[in-house]
């Protein structure tokens, strides 16, 4: 299991994403947005393979879409040369495609960004994930992290009431520092290989390749 980290975590910076390519001695960057899907991807390889050891790839939470541009500039074909793959929210999807184009990569279409190794998530991991196991199986992780009480008094809120489970859920996982990396490895544990949402298997079968 992923071990969680605690407190707010900055996002790497180039110089120690380089540092971290050169040391694992990598062939594939893997591009996040954040700590939690780090955790997610990194359960993920580990469940259901290959390791990202085997596959020679790390992944690199860059700290949202705004930052790919410069990580695909400086890791990417015409910085150190690695292969590159990631995943991005859904609704950062124009601004993705337009990095990678600038960095001198074809992806004018979400199709040409998965063909490059880019899968969307829809809206976000978190919700992909929920989706995936249902809110039962959600609820189930909490109960079994002590967390089920907390999330019953959070649905109790006023601006909380007329949403969906779903919706609660997934605004839960993200109301305290570290909770969405923690769950970002949970809930990739609870998963069965053919309920692995589409954009964590096909990077999955990138890795493969």
């Amino acid at each position: 299991m992923v071990e969680e980290k605690s407190g707010p975590r900055s996002p790497l910076d180039i110089a120690t994403a380089c540092r971290v390519v050169v040391e694992a001695e990598a062939g594939t960057a893997i591009l996040v947005e954040g700590w939690s899907d780090e955790a997610a991807v990194e359960t993920l390889a580990r469940r259901f393979g290959p390791s990202l050891r085997d596959a020679q790839a790390v992944v690199l939470p860059v700290g949202g879409a705004t930052n790919i541009a410069r990580f695909v500039q400086e890791i990417g074909p015409r910085g150190l040369g690695l292969r590159l793959a990631g995943l991005y929210d859904v609704g950062e999807e124009q601004h993705i495609l337009r990095s990678l184009e600038r960095a001198g990569l074809s992806s004018p279409d979400r199709t040409g960004a998965e063909a490059l190794g880019f899968f969307a998530c829809d809206a976000d991991l978190e919700d992909e994930l929920i989706r995936a196991l249902g809110t039962k199986a959600v609820e189930g992780a909490l109960n079994a992290c002590g967390e089920l009480h907390s999330f019953r008094r959070f649905q109790a809120q006023p601006a909380q009431r007329a949403r969906t489970l779903h919706a609660q859920l997934h605004r839960f996982l993200g109301t305290r520092s570290g909770r969405k990396i923690r769950y970002g490895a949970l809930l990739v544990d609870e998963l069965d290989l053919e309920r692995v949402p589409r954009p964590l298997r096909l990077l999955l079968d990138r890795l493969s390749r």
